[in-house]
């Protein structure tokens, strides 16, 4: 699949960073959608070896470089054995363009293929897990809001050394209209009363999320570690700088 220029300026701006000492053995769920096909490449790129679930129809959206297995998202049986070698397994899976008349298909996909994904993962005893969840408590979206909650409670209770990323709405190709909404955001952010939630809310673009994910990949962590859109906004700084963040 030919590149857009966003990925390419992200892949340009990829090969300024200094490079990972260690390479991860990555296996990716959602990699075909919005945020997965912008962070292989990039993980490519930084050395990782990435294996990647698709059905047969989109095979064809992957990178060559990536190793691609096929199976069914929403039943591990299906893709179990495929997991190792991987050390880090990262699930995107999603509905796509989430909205208020989603409600069961957030429970019928994300939640569901979720909930697979964990249960693989601790059953082999992958060694970090990384999960796309969302900012909350929110007063927007309660349905997908509530779902994502769900599934990091899965995520918690089998006790996963694991990564949660908690964005809110990711500006990319075909996600923009919030650009409008900048200066209420900033506003929020700046108002000492509405600063938590402004931060907490606060918009992220597609690259700073592709860095975060990168960082968080190539810094596992033992036991939790939450990161909320300040950390996803400051991760391409560092990762230029080599921080490596711990986790107790």
């Amino acid at each position: 699949m030919a590149a857009s220029i966003s990925d390419i300026r992200l892949l340009l701006k990829v090969k300024s960073l200094p490079k990972s000492s260690n390479s991860r053995r990555v296996f990716i769920t959602g990699g075909t959608g919005y945020i997965g096909s912008s962070l292989i490449p990039v993980l490519l790129e930084r050395g990782h070896r990435v294996r990647a679930l698709a059905r047969p129809s989109t095979k064809a959206k992957l990178p060559a470089e990536c190793e691609v297995v096929s199976g069914n998202a929403l039943d591990a049986n299906s893709y179990r054995q495929l997991i190792r070698p991987a050390d880090t397994f990262i699930h995107l899976v999603g509905v796509p363009h989430p909205s208020l008349a989603k409600a069961a298909a957030f429970r019928a996909v994300d939640l569901v293929s979720a909930r697979e994904a964990v249960d693989a993962c601790s059953e082999l005893g992958v060694h970090h897990f990384i999960y796309l969840s969302v900012a909350h408590p929110a007063p927007f979206m309660k349905d997908y809001v509530a779902v994502r909650a769900e599934c990091e409670q899965m995520i918690q209770k089998r006790r996963l050394n694991s990564t949660i990323l908690r964005p809110w709405y990711v500006l990319g190709p075909g996600h923009r209209w919030p650009y409008a909404l900048l200066p209420f955001y900033k506003m929020c952010e700046w108002l000492p009363f509405t600063r938590p939630a402004g931060l907490r809310l606060g918009l992220v673009t597609l690259d700073q999320l592709i860095l975060a994910l990168v960082e968080a990949v190539e810094s596992p962590v033992q036991g939790l570690r939450i990161v909320g859109v300040p950390e996803i906004r400051s991760a391409g700084l560092n990762l230029s700088h080599k921080v490596t963040r711990k986790s107790a």
